[in-house]
């Protein structure tokens, strides 16, 4: 997993006064859970925006003063009208400590049922994992390159080293279905075979 550098300043007051005279200046609210303990500090807006509009996720070395700790996004909380991140959760990582995550999906190759017109339909876009902080990749890549119309990929399809998915099993991940005009090319191609077998054996 991709590793980037955040670095924040502790919060001297956690009250909601002082949460709103921090995100007017341009900051934003945050706890470090773990071991335990929780530190209340702030980050600046900017870069915490930055790591958040991404689908990617990011082992974070947070810098609070000095402090390094390794995290990950655990929360994000957003304002209902303006969607300015209000507040986040950081969960501090443990090398020998399992941890719970969304991984984002990415789709590689180009299926040959939506190559015959069939429509693909990606139902997820992150999946539930739990496992070692060693064992996360960047992402959960999901070869689609012989999927024709009318097949899937499941969870239960999904697998890799040191990771347990958690998501419903027979939930279907992606999946080409067939749209008007599609037509499968390997099917026709069995019937065509079929059709010449008939008139040569017609014509002995």
């Amino acid at each position: 997993m991709k590793t980037v550098q955040l670095s924040g300043s502790v919060r001297q007051n956690v009250g909601k006064k002082d949460a709103v005279s921090l995100r007017n200046s341009g900051k934003v609210p945050a706890v470090l859970y773990g071991a335990g303990t929780q530190t209340h500090f702030a980050v600046d807006a900017l870069p915490m925006s930055k790591l958040v509009i991404t689908p990617n996720v990011y082992q974070i070395e947070l810098d609070i003063e000095g402090t390094k700790n390794n995290a990950i996004i655990k929360e994000v909380q957003f304002h209902p009208v303006t969607e300015e991140i209000i507040h986040v959760d950081f969960l501090q990582l443990s090398e020998d400590k399992p941890v719970k995550m969304k991984l984002p999906l990415r789709l590689t190759g180009n299926s040959l049922g939506v190559r015959n017109g069939g429509k693909l339909l990606v139902n997820f876009r992150k999946v539930d994992v739990v496992g070692l902080p060693s064992a996360f990749p960047d992402d959960i890549t999901v070869d689609i390159t012989d999927l024709r119309i009318g097949m899937s990929v499941r969870v239960r399809d999904l697998s890799f080293d040191g990771l347990t998915f958690l998501n419903d099993p027979a939930a279907m991940v992606v999946q080409v279905k067939m749209a008007r005009g599609a037509v499968d090319a390997e099917e026709e191609g069995d019937e065509d075979e079929e059709a010449e077998a008939g008139a040569e054996a017609a014509a002995e």
